[in-house]
């Protein structure tokens, strides 16, 4: 809710929300569809080709309502670092707050490191498993959302997934383009979600109505 506020301060702070969308599958049709007819609704042949799947990692600005897109066939922690570089390198230098849930990548080692170089500190960050800010994901979660950092990450509480925004917009990838396509290799089916995502950007991203106040429910 404060994010458009942020965004308007003299140094100004991009608040976007990230997740990953994973396993979706390209899927051909083995026979053509019979069209409609009067009378009569489109028909589809149940019988399908599997050309695999893709993760697709996204960021919304919660201002804007824009997307920006890293799709990939993993998703491993270097694979969300390597992302969460590349969005931070769209507007370097300014403050970001990144809203995620407690999957283990997103606070990772790579991750960590990443943040720490980014932000210039150069502080004994420890050894993974042992001690330091490395040693659990505990640690590590708590280095990523440090508050004095430029860049920080605000972590969703556990099975509240519906409080990060980008699931929102998952569900209207899924609506508007995934549910009903057919895709004949992984190619094909990368180029029409980054063609979706160009459309989307241009000429329907808003940003979200937010009304939840936080007020907790009642029994």
């Amino acid at each position: 809710m404060n994010a458009p506020t942020l965004a308007a301060e003299e140094q100004p702070t991009y608040t976007v929300s990230v997740d990953e969308k994973t396993g979706i599958q390209a899927l051909e049709s083995k026979y053509p569809d019979l069209p409609m007819q009067p009378g009569s609704c489109a028909k589809r042949e149940y019988e399908y080709i599997r050309h695999g799947t893709l993760c697709l990692i996204a960021a919304l600005c919660v201002v804007t309502g824009k997307i920006f897109p890293w799709l990939n066939k993993t998703r491993k922690e270097d694979d969300f670092a390597c992302f969460i570089w590349d969005l931070l390198a769209t507007v370097p230098g300014v403050k970001w707050i990144i809203v995620s849930d407690n999957l283990n990548t997103h606070c990772s080692e790579s991750l960590v490191r990443l943040v720490a170089d980014l932000c210039d500190i150069d502080d004994d960050l420890g050894v993974k498993g042992e001690k330091g800010v490395l040693k659990s994901m505990e640690t590590r979660a708590a280095f990523l959302s440090d508050e004095s950092h430029r860049i920080r990450f605000v972590y969703t509480p556990k099975h509240c997934s519906w409080l990060n925004q980008i699931e929102i917009w998952f569900g209207i990838l899924c609506r508007r383009l995934l549910n009903r396509s057919r895709f004949k290799s992984l190619e094909e089916m990368q180029q029409r979600i980054l063609t979706f995502i160009d459309y989307f950007n241009s000429t329907m991203a808003k940003p979200f109505k937010w009304t939840f106040t936080g007020t907790p429910l009642k029994k």
